[in-house]
């Protein structure tokens, strides 16, 4: 089995799709391939569809929708022919006290695989092996195809997911990025960080290190800038000043020269951590 769920939900059995094009069903098994391995009970599936206030036909019709998803996985094996070793879809979609679970028979899980490579970058990131870390940040980052179930409908369980999954992923990029910064790397950074520091706009971490770059790069009015953007953005969004660790990268930037431009500014560390470091998520 093959289940993605880091863009557009994407199960696979033995190479077939077995993904719904009804909603609902869509919402059941992206649940389940969430949470593939482990059993989620019929109530938590309830909750999902009807945002907590499922109908008294509730139980009834989460079993219709996960016969017509079985009726999907039976598709696959006939297609597959009986080499699969697995005899029919309740092998793969089991029913258990309470509740169902997907059976990803040891198959690959996209989720599972970013936080491995993810989890691996961040040893690496502890241990200074920079090239190791940026590498393996890298490729648990190349695993995102989009938002986290970019074409499900989420209810409260999946919703509250996504936004959790989004932001390891962003963790994993701030990690990454700093790796890189770490190397050498700030002028190749600046076209990503130009478009990253717009799409997050409130963001600190993100600016702190699109302010190094550009200082790195000898672009020192331009960090400065950056950092007045952001600060505008904050007060007049969120009412409130940027960190103790920003305000002290941009008066270290202020006050470095046009000739320490290609050198870190004065009393920053060499990553951007030093001048604001998201804690890592997950």
């Amino acid at each position: 089995m093959e289940i993605r769920v880091l863009g557009a939900l994407d199960v696979r059995v033995c190479g077939v799709s077995v993904v719904p094009s009804a909603p609902k069903p869509r919402q059941v098994l992206g649940l389940l391939a969430l949470r593939a391995d482990q059993v989620v009970p019929a109530g938590v599936l309830a909750d999902e569809l009807w945002s907590g206030r499922p109908p008294r036909s509730a139980r009834t019709t989460v079993q219709t929708y996960v016969l017509q998803l079985r009726d999907l996985i039976d598709r696959a094996l006939i297609a597959a022919g009986a080499a699969t070793g697995v005899s029919c879809a309740k092998d793969v979609l089991v029913t258990s006290p309470g509740g169902y679970m997907l059976n990803s028979g040891g198959g690959l899980t996209d989720l599972r695989e970013f936080e491995r490579l993810a989890g691996t970058g961040y040893r690496a990131m502890d241990g200074e092996d920079y090239p190791a870390a940026a590498r393996l940040l890298g490729e648990a980052l190349a695993l995102w195809r989009g938002s986290a179930f970019a074409d499900v409908p989420v209810g409260g369980q999946l919703a509250v997911e996504a936004k959790r999954l989004e932001e390891t992923r962003l963790c994993a990029l701030d990690q990454r990025i700093e790796a890189d910064l770490r190397l050498g790397r700030h002028r190749v950074l600046l076209a990503e960080l130009t478009v990253l520091v717009d799409r997050y706009r409130t963001h600190e971490s993100l600016h702190g290190q699109y302010m190094i770059a550009l200082h790195r790069s000898g672009r020192r009015g331009e960090a400065l800038e950056a950092y007045q953007r952001l600060r505008n953005t904050l007060v007049r969004e969120l009412g409130m000043e940027p960190s103790v660790g920003l305000r002290r990268l941009q008066r270290s930037i202020l006050l470095a020269g046009p000739e320490r431009a290609d050198r870190e500014p004065a009393g920053v560390a060499a990553g951007p951590e030093a001048a604001a470091r998201f804690s890592r998520v997950g």
